[in-house]
């Protein structure tokens, strides 16, 4: 398992970490952010999952994903700061142009799932325990 404390994470801001040798992606979200993910219909997604479904009763603010494209395996843009983020505001692939979106969503692109949401929990309201 992974402790990591996200106090830190200014809304709108995303950290990188490690986990299982993998990429592992930790945003707060905005609340336009939030807006703008729940206000999509999920019957238009390929994936179909709620904001709600993909973060912890609570903290609904913070999304928890793997970094990882789930087309072929590459690590998308959009955790770091002056990331190209792609055109839903989430996540991009440069590797064959999958666009996530601030919930981590596919919303264009070759990738056939949404980002994976490991198992997580919060231990305190300040930090999470993955694994």
């Amino acid at each position: 398992s992974t402790e990591l404390d996200v106090a830190a994470i200014r809304p709108g801001q995303a950290i990188k970490a490690v986990f299982r040798k993998q990429p592992l992606f930790v945003r707060r979200l905005t609340p336009a952010e939030m807006q703008a993910a729940n206000a999509v219909p999920t019957s238009s997604l390929r994936d179909p999952q709620t904001l709600a479904e993909r973060t912890k009763e609570g903290h609904g603010d913070m999304l928890v994903t793997m970094g990882v494209c789930t087309h072929l395996g590459c690590v998308p843009l959009g955790a770091a700061e002056g990331e190209n983020k792609g055109e839903y505001g989430g996540y991009f692939c440069p590797c064959h142009g999958s666009h996530y979106d601030t919930a981590g969503r596919i919303r264009k692109g070759p990738a056939p799932l949404n980002l994976v949401v490991p198992d997580y929990v919060f231990t305190t309201d300040t930090k999470i325990v993955v694994g």
